[in-house]
């Protein structure tokens, strides 16, 4: 997918998406902090297209298509859109040659920053609970996307591994705004 379809599949998944939480409760208040932030890396993301940065637009949307992802598989939220599409299917080389430099730069930052985040918390729901479980695949989903994103830049393919480490850190910093985790080093990573 490229960059001007992952922000139509944001855009498209933000309008789509509903709670399922009652107002005013906690989970309702935690569903807004997701939507949010998702909303706000929505925009960001078009700023930086609208100023010639598709590498800064390229990050922001898949970020910000964690969090709703995250609040879903949560069950906070229900993206109510038949096929909304998966944001790493198809072809992404979309990134000018200009950009080339930025892009290499971002993406060895951001995978430092997810490799740095991830060992950074732990669960904080006790094992004995599901939300447990829970957080444990919030960490494995960040940790797949870890993974994938540092294949793809052993492939050479910096646009898909910088998707890759942009959406594993949108959920598992969506976790940590639902409580899941405790963090116990580089708290100013985290968007809390």
């Amino acid at each position: 997918m490229n960059v001007r379809e992952c922000q139509a599949l944001l855009a498209t998944t933000l309008t789509g998406t509903t709670c399922t939480a009652p107002e005013r409760t906690p989970a309702w208040r935690t569903k807004q902090s997701i939507l949010r932030m998702a909303s706000a890396y929505e925009s960001d993301g078009r700023t930086f297209m609208s100023g010639g940065d598709p590498v800064n637009a390229l990050a922001a949307f898949l970020y910000g298509l964690g969090w709703l992802h995250c609040g879903a598989s949560a069950g906070l939220l229900v993206i109510k859109i038949e096929n909304h599409g998966c944001p790493f299917a198809g072809s992404s080389a979309d990134i000018p040659a200009s950009q080339y430099a930025k892009l290499d730069e971002k993406t060895n930052r951001y995978a430092h920053l997810l490799t740095t985040a991830i060992a950074s918390v732990s669960p904080a729901p006790d094992p004995g609970i599901p939300l447990h479980a829970f957080a444990l695949q919030v960490r494995f989903i960040a940790e797949v996307y870890l993974h994938q994103g540092n294949k793809k830049v052993s492939d050479g393919n910096l646009e898909e591994a910088l998707a890759c480490f942009s959406y594993g850190h949108g959920w598992l910093d969506a976790g940590v705004e639902m409580g899941l985790f405790s963090i116990h080093a580089y708290r100013e990573i985290f968007t809390l």
